[in-house]
């Protein structure tokens, strides 16, 4: 019986595994609702940082590592029997093109957190390379996973900040990207996906998932047709809370709660304990709003590093947080 679950393949299968369609399309719904927070975010609905931080940040990540631990699933499963060149050639060429075309329309659209190498970019790539590991033992592709999760511990580097290392992951400094999946620590997910599907065959186990039940039938469909749903379904969220703005317009900014983010992502940034950014960072704020500067110094009419009395209330305000 041949199994092929595969993001990679577009070929009809003889039978499909209807459980890991049904997986594949809770994750692309998990994916969308996170877009979404992204969405109200975006247009003011909520505050900044709240889609990149605390829980909805594990979320992402759990949404990501469950896609890329089903590709390697899928690659196992489309592939088994020996590398479907064709199938997979093709396959390829529209998760590389599609891929190459966020890139393009978020740099034009956004500018800064345009996505250079995103969840397709990546899914892409280590689609490619984990091909490699198709006739690898499970034992040996798990202890890959595990160096490949651990790696970014130790070799973290300066020396990969050049923009053409960024896909590594093993960068000490990036530019902000509202998309980022690089090969290390992520392809972790792919490997492991890998080794548990040569397991599950080696037991025998997808023959029975594949005569088990598959779940809601919606839910297959969009998971059988992941790449469509992918591309699509941001543009239509995006679309829908541009036209709730037009009806129910989001909240003022908290200038102040805003201005503090900044700052103490900046402080620790540099360095400083958060501590010391608290302090200095309340410190600031304060003084800001104390001479009627903060608005200007938002919309760009003070220009903090060439504002003398800026630059004054800062060297004073490191001094007191100290």
């Amino acid at each position: 019986m041949a199994f092929t679950n595969d993001i990679l393949s577009d070929q009809k299968p003889s039978s499909r595994i209807g459980l890991l369609d049904t997986l594949r399309g809770v994750a692309l719904l998990a994916m969308a609702s996170y877009h979404f927070t992204w969405d109200l975010e975006f247009f003011g609905y909520l505050d900044p940082g709240t889609a990149e931080t605390g829980p909805l940040k594990i979320y992402a990540r759990c949404i990501a590592s469950t896609f890329l631990f089903l590709v390697g699933i899928g690659l196992v499963l489309a592939h088994r029997r020996g590398i479907r060149w064709p199938a997979f050639g093709r396959r390829m060429v529209q998760i590389a093109g599609s891929a190459l075309a966020i890139s393009l329309v978020t740099y034009f659209a956004i500018g800064q957190g345009w996505i250079f190498f995103g969840i397709l970019h990546a899914i892409a790539l280590m689609s490619l390379i984990g091909l490699v590991f198709l006739r690898v033992p499970a034992i040996i592709t798990a202890l890959a996973a595990a160096g490949t999760l651990a790696l970014p511990f130790y070799l973290r580097s300066s020396v990969f900040d050049a923009p053409y290392f960024w896909w590594l992951g093993l960068s000490e400094s990036l530019p902000r990207s509202n998309d980022y999946v690089p090969v290390f620590p992520w392809f972790a997910a792919v490997l492991s996906g890998i080794a548990v599907a040569k397991l599950c065959l080696h037991f025998n186990l997808f023959e029975k998932l594949a005569r088990g039940p598959s779940g809601p039938k919606l839910l297959a469909t969009a998971g059988r047709h992941s790449l469509v749903f992918y591309l699509v379904h941001q543009p239509v969220l995006f679309a829908l809370v541009y036209l709730a703005t037009l009806v129910v317009a989001p909240p003022p900014p908290d200038r102040a709660a805003a201005y503090n983010r900044s700052c103490q992502q900046s402080c620790t940034a540099n360095g400083s304990e958060a501590g010391f950014c608290q302090r200095f960072c309340g410190c600031t704020l304060e003084k800001l709003q104390t001479g009627n500067m903060l608005e200007p110094l938002q919309s760009g009419a003070i220009i903090a590093a060439q504002d003398e009395r800026v630059l004054k209330l800062a060297r004073e305000c490191t001094i007191a947080s100290q």
